[in-house]
């Protein structure tokens, strides 16, 4: 009997590799599979907002990935693995009676817990190589900071200019040293979180250089989602 079945939606072809990645190691026993739509992230950044069409095409991929059966399991979860649309994830979840998780939730419920002792709310240092992401997160991070009526966070982010195109292009090294050079550049704070999914590859390059406490997406996803499935 395969274990449950869980459908992940990405907006970057960079994004399944981490994705499963992390499933693998986090939750071995679960059934992953991949929809992707590597249009959706041009498609954003070109119109500039979540525009109508672009909500309709996330309900339908939700939509789809819910349907979605080998004939014995039913899909028991969706994570989206891409980070700039939690508006139209958000809807997504609202549609549907199955766990639905935006990539970062699972990271911000560690980072607020391990600030949520600290003077003056905590310091979480967001790192990305996607600039259309830093509003939605910060907006995220507060929303979630708000909702368990917790002090928010100063939020400190920094993006790894030239990191997602190297990566793009093929050079994993270089979006690697971008992305640590970046993560050179913030301030102490009291975690970092490496805020994309096709991001987590160059964690080892910056826990190097950090000396806080450096969160994956990928890795906090696949394990809250573990957690939603299996009631835990």
């Amino acid at each position: 009997m395969p274990g449950p079945r869980i459908m992940l939606i990405s907006a970057l072809a960079q994004s399944p590799g981490p994705a499963m990645a992390a499933m693998g190691e986090e939750w071995p026993q679960a059934s992953a599979h991949n929809l992707i739509d590597d249009s959706l992230a041009g498609d954003f950044a070109t119109i500039g907002e979540i525009s109508p069409a672009l909500y309709e095409r996330f309900m339908t991929l939700g939509r789809y990935a819910a349907a979605s059966s080998d004939g014995q399991q039913p899909t028991r979860g969706i994570l989206f693995t891409c980070s700039a649309f939690r508006p139209a994830i958000e809807r997504v979840r609202n549609d549907l009676s199955i766990p639905v998780i935006t990539p970062n939730e699972g990271a911000f419920d560690e980072a607020l817990r391990l600030c949520r002792a600290k003077e003056g709310g905590g310091r979480i240092g967001l790192l990305l190589t996607f600039e259309g992401s830093v509003a939605p997160l910060q907006g995220e991070i507060e929303a979630m900071a708000q909702a368990i009526g917790q002090p928010c966070p100063t939020i400190v982010p920094a993006v790894a200019t030239g990191a997602l195109e190297a990566l793009q292009a093929g050079d994993g090294g270089q979006h690697d040293r971008l992305s640590a050079q970046a993560a050179q550049t913030l301030p102490p704070v009291d975690v970092l979180i490496v805020g994309q999914f096709s991001m987590a590859r160059a964690a080892p390059a910056i826990r190097e250089l950090r000396t806080e406490p450096v969160l994956t997406t990928p890795h906090m996803a696949a394990r809250k989602m573990r957690r939603l499935v299996e009631g835990g």
